[in-house]
């Protein structure tokens, strides 16, 4: 059993096997999240983090509550053992980012905190918007979240600690161990903010070349699971659009129009930055999904099977060029 993790029932096959022995998509998998709160807190963390650390469980609790009314998904950081130099108190000096993952504009701050009880008087609905609050300093660089909380599904640390080891070994300092962030069978998973980048089965051998395609503004669709300032359908929509016209840049498709067409189908329209002249302006993308017609056990924790999404294409076509003006 993997450092950290908590004794959990034996199973033949962990759930990151079984997902990749049935050929599970990873598209359209990314949590929906736009604000984000992180609370750097060392030492170990249970199933419920926020809940089950060194943090003071009544401060805990104050803190999920303000951000589940805020729409705010708080998660805990903690620094690499080889970046860590020396582990601070339950109470001591700390970091914390707040960030924004949105449809036009991302941003990230950052606070240095002698107490996180002072996270209490911060006023969490700013993060919703798509202006940076000055809360703290702005971060320029990228944050790198790498799932290793054993104790809310053995794969992620089974997985995601020699992935968060091979990027500190290619000179990635800005990476975070991080508690759960979704989709335990697709470990191991990182998260690039401020954008709400997800990728999955990222392997510790491909994760310095994943990370540095991203730092160039270029996604590996090959490990892509959706950016989290998206609805599932505009995710799966934007990957079949990328996989069609080779546009990997992370900005380079912008969903301009989205138009429901019932509960599991949707019609969405891109605009294209950054493609050559004679590239098409976007692309129109008719996606649906269904639940898997197989059952399958999606977390190594549970004794119940369920029925994941599947997304399909249905139409795609780009747009038309705008005629040329006269001579």
């Amino acid at each position: 059993m993997s450092e950290g993790a908590a004794p959990q029932a034996t199973v033949s096959v962990t759930c990151a096997a079984a997902s990749l022995g049935r050929h599970e998509a990873l598209v359209a998998s990314a949590s929906r999240v736009r604000s984000w709160l992180l609370i750097e807190q060392p030492g170990s963390w249970g199933r419920d983090a926020l809940l089950e650390s060194g943090l003071d469980p009544v401060l805990a609790s104050a803190l999920l509550a303000r951000c589940r009314r805020a729409g705010v998904r708080p998660i805990l950081i903690r620094r690499p053992p080889s970046l860590h130099s020396a582990a601070p108190g339950a109470l001591g000096h700390r970091r914390c980012y707040l960030a924004h993952s949105g449809i036009h504009r991302s941003w990230s701050e950052a606070l240095d905190l002698d107490d996180p009880a002072s996270l209490l008087d911060l006023d969490l609905g700013l993060l919703a918007s798509d202006r940076p609050p000055g809360l703290g300093a702005a971060e320029p660089g990228p944050l790198l979240l790498v799932c290793t909380n054993g104790r809310h599904d053995r794969c992620c640390s089974d997985l995601g600690r020699p992935l968060v080891r091979a990027l500190v070994e290619a000179g990635s300092h800005d990476v975070w161990e991080c508690s759960h962030i979704g989709g335990d069978r697709f470990a191991a998973n990182l998260v690039c903010l401020p954008e709400g980048v997800y990728f999955g089965r990222v392997a510790a051998t491909a994760g310095p070349g994943v990370v540095a395609d991203y730092r160039r503004g270029q996604l590996s669709l090959e490990h892509y699971r959706g950016r989290s300032s998206h609805p599932s359908l505009v995710q799966a929509a934007e990957l079949f659009v990328r996989r069609a016209s080779g546009l990997l840049g992370l900005d380079a498709l912008l969903p301009r129009a989205v138009e429901p067409l019932g509960e599991d189908e949707a019609e969405v329209t891109f605009v294209t930055a950054g493609a050559p002249a004679s590239s098409p302006p976007g692309w129109r993308a008719r996606v649906g999904r269904r639940r898997s017609p197989c059952p399958a056990v999606l977390t190594c924790r549970s004794d119940r099977a369920s029925c994941p999404w599947e997304y399909h294409l249905v139409d795609l076509s780009p747009l038309a060029l705008a005629p040329s003006s006269p001579a």
